[in-house]
């Protein structure tokens, strides 16, 4: 008997003729995630992956289920395809599923809540899925065989088909056999890159990085654009940027943010613009240099955290204006849901603590006392014809840093 991962995916399986494409670049972001795992094997079988490494296969799953495109992870038991082989595998994977499972310590999903113990009886099936026709036995016939040899090796179980708790299950199939008997949730959705490359306006807050976790799950390689206004904020502001990219890059290997000087740019919006239209002003700003960014990157889109209404920087009439300023398409994924959603989504994905750390964000720098509500594009032109935006804009892209995670040469 060996350990191995079984790795599920939904969505890529509904690609049609391109799906060998979206196979191929899960199984590359699986090799990135897990590199530093010693001998790593991929085997691509019909609607799923096989995982094989030196490592348990428990410890791959807690990286394997965060990449994108994956539905679901077991760590299996590979065994030969004979009854005996099955039974004694599948009583050791139960008795090691009632330990971890319902002794408090297993996890349950990708954002590591635990299960609690329990004194009542666990509810239990056997689950056969016999894609191997040469195996001797049919499902319905060896599912009693298996659950007769582990019930009487276990306690406090009892048998429930139609809502079990914990369900056993071996998988025939030519490659080989499987027993297991967990089912890790991951994140869904499609391989990062697949969907091309994006650059999320990233602020301290708690929407922009839901956003661009929303868009890699959809298969979009995200880099993250930043703006500092050093010396109006802090350094804090700085670093507290650095650890929620850093934070997202878990999701995501080889990210990359952009760190862009602005406080330049804000002084000159307000000794020459009107005060209630500094912060569209700012906005437009940075969907001017973040296009330039993303130009130079070869991106395809801009992604912010904008949610309707939220702000006032946020009705319909501001965001247009705001957008207007932009040379790409600007998704927002968040524009229909209200703050308790985000926060929700944000506690999942793990950027909530760092989120709610105090430290201001450069857009409350110079805020107006009465920013506009519903503003006008000709009017926010008008302003900017004051400014000398190729001058400010060259000069935020020339002192822009740009930071990579994990850390290498730039």
């Amino acid at each position: 008997m060996k350990e191995a991962l079984l790795i599920r995916y939904g969505e890529i399986g509904l690609k049609g003729g391109n799906r060998p494409l979206f196979e191929r670049a899960l199984a590359q972001n699986l090799r990135t995630m897990l590199a530093d795992a010693p001998d790593l094997r991929i085997l691509r079988l019909r609607g799923r992956m096989l995982l094989t490494s030196s490592v348990p296969a428990a410890e791959l799953a807690l990286d394997a289920q965060k990449v994108f495109g994956i539905t679901s992870v077991s760590p299996a038991t590979e065994v030969a395809p004979e009854p005996e082989a099955i039974y004694a595998a599948a009583l050791k994977c139960t008795q090691d599923a009632l330990q971890t499972d319902y002794g408090g310590t297993f996890s349950t999903e990708f954002d590591g809540k635990m299960t609690a113990g329990t004194a009542d009886p666990v509810r239990f099936r056997v689950t056969i899925n016999r894609a191997h026709k040469g195996f001797p036995i049919n499902s319905n016939d060896f599912a009693p065989l298996v659950a007769a040899a582990v019930l009487p090796q276990v306690e406090n179980v009892v048998v429930d088909l139609s809502n079990p708790q914990l369900e056993l299950e071996v998988d025939i199939r030519q490659e080989g056999t499987w027993v297991f008997a967990r089912r890790l949730p991951g994140p869904g959705g499609l391989p990062a890159g697949t969907m091309g490359r994006v650059h999320c306006l990233l602020s301290g807050g708690i929407d922009s990085p839901v956003a661009a976790w929303l868009c890699m799950k959809r298969g979009m390689r995200v880099e993250f654009v930043s703006f500092y206004s050093f010396p109006y904020v802090g350094p804090q502001s700085r670093e507290k940027i650095i650890q929620l990219a850093g934070k997202l890059s878990e999701w995501q290997a080889n990210t990359v943010l952009h760190m862009v000087p602005f406080a330049d740019y804000q002084t000159a919006i307000r000794d020459h613009c009107p005060e209630p239209y500094r912060t569209v002003l700012y906005r437009r700003a940075m969907q001017r240099i973040a296009s330039r960014i993303a130009q130079r990157r070869k991106g395809k889109a801009l992604v912010t955290g904008e949610s309707v209404g939220q702000v006032a920087s946020q009705t319909l009439e501001n965001m247009r204006i705001i957008e207007e300023a932009s040379y790409f398409p600007v998704l927002r994924p968040l524009v229909t849901c209200d703050k308790t959603e985000a926060v929700a989504m944000a506690r999942k994905i793990g950027t909530y603590e760092l989120s709610t750390l105090p430290a201001p964000d450069c857009c409350t720098v110079f805020q107006p006392e009465s920013p506009i509500i519903y503003g006008r594009i000709a009017d926010a032109i008008q302003a900017e014809s004051a400014l000398d935006l190729d001058t400010l804009t060259g000069e935020a892209l020339k002192g822009t840093e740009r930071i990579h995670f994990p850390d290498q040469d730039a």
